[in-house]
């Protein structure tokens, strides 16, 4: 996720996603809900959701965590991107500021990188939905390929909306 995409998806109203099914997660206690393209994929996991674009050329996920765990949510993130394949280069993290998101208050960690198809943007956004709670979306496309799902990817990212009880 470049500052671009951020910078898009603040400013940009999302449009109905065609053909897209929208997730409340985690399903025994919902604290957020998503909507992805079918052909992504998208699929609940054991914190939350997964999808990957139908050419493999973009990875998402949103994971529900604890505020006082998020330290943990991160950790776990950055190890399954190792366990991926991806290589973060830490030299290159672009942090942006707490902005208001949906609502929400949300601030990004970005990272050039590499997978086994060479090199890749890396994402962290972290979103709080409620005092408590908060979601880790992770983010990993290939650089040349990525460009291609942006609409997707903008309108994904702004149909985040914390459920509220």
């Amino acid at each position: 996720m470049k500052k671009a995409l951020l910078i898009a998806m603040l400013v940009l109203a999302a449009p109905a996603l065609a053909q897209a099914k929208t997730l409340k997660f985690p399903s025994d206690k919902p604290v957020a809900s998503i909507t992805i393209p079918d052909s992504w994929g998208p699929k609940e996991t054991d914190t939350g959701v997964d999808a990957t674009s139908k050419d493999g050329a973009v990875y998402l996920s949103a994971d529900t965590a604890e505020l006082k765990s998020m330290d943990k949510v991160v950790s776990d993130a950055i190890d399954f991107l190792g366990e991926a394949g991806v290589t973060v280069d830490p030299k290159t993290l672009k942090e942006t500021p707490v902005e208001e998101f949906n609502g929400m208050q949300m601030t990004t960690l970005d990272w050039d990188g590499t997978d086994k198809d060479g090199p890749v943007s890396v994402g962290l956004a972290l979103i709080q939905t409620t005092p408590t709670k908060g979601l880790v979306v992770t983010y990993w496309g290939s650089k040349g390929d990525e460009e291609k799902h942006q609409k997707e990817l903008v309108d994904i990212l702004l149909s985040i909306k914390p459920i509220v009880k």
